[in-house]
């Protein structure tokens, strides 16, 4: 089986590129579910996973793409399913989960991606409605998912948790304080869940990305004004020179939920082209 071919990317979306290697099998037999699948660094954990042998649960809001990504995953004769999820509300994200082990027959694999930028103001202009719409999806968004996966992961015997964190829940900025907060958080509530659930044989990961060409980047330039000025600026801030790709990200969550981690727990997985080894 050949790596799944993927169209065309619309402009800022990011979708991985077809790379043309032999389909490797890291996931066979096991089942992902992955929360803001439908887009960027979600869209691109979900092929790769597929292609990978797991079949795959969309979870997202944006029924549109997130219900054309499952069917182009199929096409190419993987295993997905779209199912829409606001992870912000826990009786969806029960039930959701639910049907994805009613759907497939179990879970191994959860990936805690969904996330928002929030509003972009000093914390003493903040209002709590900004801070709480920016808390709700990134970090109760992760407790809800983890909390009604544990008990699926414990029935399979296992299973791998990716929390998607960031390079701003390792290091600052003067800007966007509900972001920076929220994945300050969810960098903790992994090492913590890792340690509680270490004896059920789940490991938990959080993964820190830095600036991945996204919707999510390329919105947030587009709030500071000029995006064609300002993305240069931005990959100049990696030692690399440059900003990083779905795919980058991709990869570090299918080697955490491959067998290849079975060693690795509670551990943070930088993948930032260097911006926090200063």
């Amino acid at each position: 089986m050949t790596r799944l071919k993927v169209t065309t990317p619309q402009p800022g979306e990011g979708a991985p590129r077809s790379i043309g290697r032999k389909h490797m099998d890291r996931l066979v037999g096991k089942v992902a579910a992955i929360t803001g699948a439908a887009v960027g660094l979600g869209r691109a954990t979900a092929i790769r996973m597929a292609e990978e042998g797991a079949a795959v649960a969309i979870l997202d809001t944006n029924e549109a793409d997130g219900q054309a990504l499952a069917t182009e995953i199929c096409s190419q004769g993987a295993q997905a399913r779209f199912w829409r999820l606001n992870v912000s509300i826990e009786a969806d994200v029960s039930r959701v989960l639910n049907e994805v082990v009613d759907g497939f027959g179990h879970l191994d694999v959860l990936v805690n991606n969904a996330g928002v930028v929030g509003a972009n103001k000093p914390t003493d202009q903040l209002t709590e409605a900004e801070w709480d719409f920016v808390q709700n999806i990134n970090v109760k968004g992760v407790f809800f998912a983890t909390k009604h996966a544990i008990g699926h992961l414990r029935r399979a015997g296992g299973g791998s948790i990716i929390n998607l964190s960031s390079i701003y829940g390792l290091v600052s900025a003067a800007d966007v304080p509900p972001y920076h907060a929220s994945k300050g958080a969810v960098r903790l509530m992994t090492k913590t869940d890792a340690l509680l659930y270490a004896a059920d044989k789940i490991r938990v990961n959080s993964v820190h990305p830095g600036f991945i060409w996204t919707p999510m980047v390329e919105g947030f330039l587009a709030e500071q004004g000029d995006v064609d000025a300002g993305k240069p600026l931005v990959a100049q801030l990696h030692p690399l020179g440059h900003l990083g790709e779905p795919d980058d990200i991709a990869w570090g969550c299918v080697y955490l939920a491959s067998d290849e981690a079975k060693f690795v727990t509670g551990s943070e997985l930088v993948i930032d082209g260097g911006y926090t080894a200063r």
